[in-house]
């Protein structure tokens, strides 16, 4: 292929792994035919109108993206799941090249629809696109933000900014930011409030929960979070720690904690309990639909290693402070 591309299309080839548009191979020096010959031949295929890879066989994931770009217009970028896709905020889509794209494009540029691609017409594309990122695409804190605000519930929208800071993909400052910049943002107020938890170190959103739901209405002592520990010769971080009380708390969501890494917090609770730690671990149930619960038996661990303080009730009706009497009931149930 070499051989019979010019050297300004191998450029561009290489900017944007293996696929061109029509326009730009006429540009870099190749005649029409020459095009229709590549195609003909099968060493090129058609992906959209006038966009093309230029090599046979199954189309690469990023191929696929660089091809909705250059059909969409020189001021699309990838907006949402691709660009969280691209910067680590999502796994690979296991669907590949066939999975859909989303592109983000400027409100008043006429695109047709185009197959495979979800197009999002904005306001301001180019306040949201990285200045430095290839392929274009918006910002992490753009990116998370629009996850968040097109979110089903509320608890996933705070997830999606939780698991963007909690991953060391931005920080609560430049969320903040980009958040103040949407006048009209769906959970402005609630947004708000969860990124300074965010903040303080709630980095996934069942650690949001048990701090919302648990440790704040029960009146528990404040922990840190994030509180870093050698392992060996690794960092470990808890969740939640009570350094006065020896007492950490950590949090098993699934995502957080898919199985193949339980054996280290395993052997991070060993290394703690030697180093006179009592770990609790609750899981998504226990924290979202039992708080009161929990807020009674972390109090009563805490108690039991010097705090003076007592667990309050949440509100009417709440079972926490009847339940610090039922401790080994309680510890059955959860």
């Amino acid at each position: 292929m070499t051989r019979v591309l010019p050297v300004a299309c191998g450029d561009v080839l290489d900017l944007q792994d293996g696929v061109i548009t029509r326009a730009q191979a006429l540009e870099a020096g190749m005649g029409p035919i020459a095009v229709r010959s590549m195609l003909r031949a099968g060493r090129w295929q058609p992906l959209h109108r006038g966009v093309y890879a230029t090599y046979p066989g199954q189309l690469r994931r990023s191929s696929a993206m660089w091809a909705a770009l250059l059909r969409a217009g020189p001021d699309a970028v990838l907006s949402h799941l691709t660009a969280a896709e691209l910067d680590h905020l999502v796994p690979p889509d296991g669907q590949g090249a066939s999975a859909a794209i989303h592109v983000s494009v400027p409100r008043g540029q006429h695109v047709s629809p185009i197959a495979g691609v979800v197009l999002h017409r904005r306001a301001s594309v180019a306040r949201l696109q990285h200045p430095a990122a290839w392929p274009p695409r918006t910002r992490i804190e753009e990116t998370a933000l629009d996850l968040a605000l097109g979110a089903r519930t509320l608890d996933d929208a705070m997830a999606w900014l939780a698991r963007a800071c909690g991953n060391r993909l931005t920080t609560q400052a430049r969320l903040e930011a980009a958040l103040a910049a949407r006048y009209r943002a769906r959970w402005r107020r609630e947004l708000a409030a969860a990124l300074a938890d965010v903040g303080a170190g709630a980095h996934s959103l069942l650690e949001l929960r048990y701090l919302r739901d648990v440790e704040r209405p029960h009146g528990l002592p404040a922990g840190q979070r994030q509180a870093r520990a050698r392992q060996g010769s690794r960092n470990a971080y808890r969740d939640v720690l009570y350094e006065q009380f020896g007492v950490a708390v950590e949090t098993d969501g699934a995502v957080a904690h898919p199985p193949e890494a339980r054996w280290r917090d395993r052997e991070r609770d060993n290394a703690s309990a030697v180093g006179g730690v009592v770990t609790l671990r609750y899981g998504w149930a226990a924290i979202t639909q039992r708080p009161c619960w929990v807020a009674a038996q972390v109090g009563d661990v805490l108690r039991s290693r010097g705090w003076p303080g007592s667990v309050r009730p949440c509100g009417p009706g709440c079972l926490a402070v009847g339940a610090a009497d039922q401790g080994s009931e309680l510890r059955g149930d959860l």
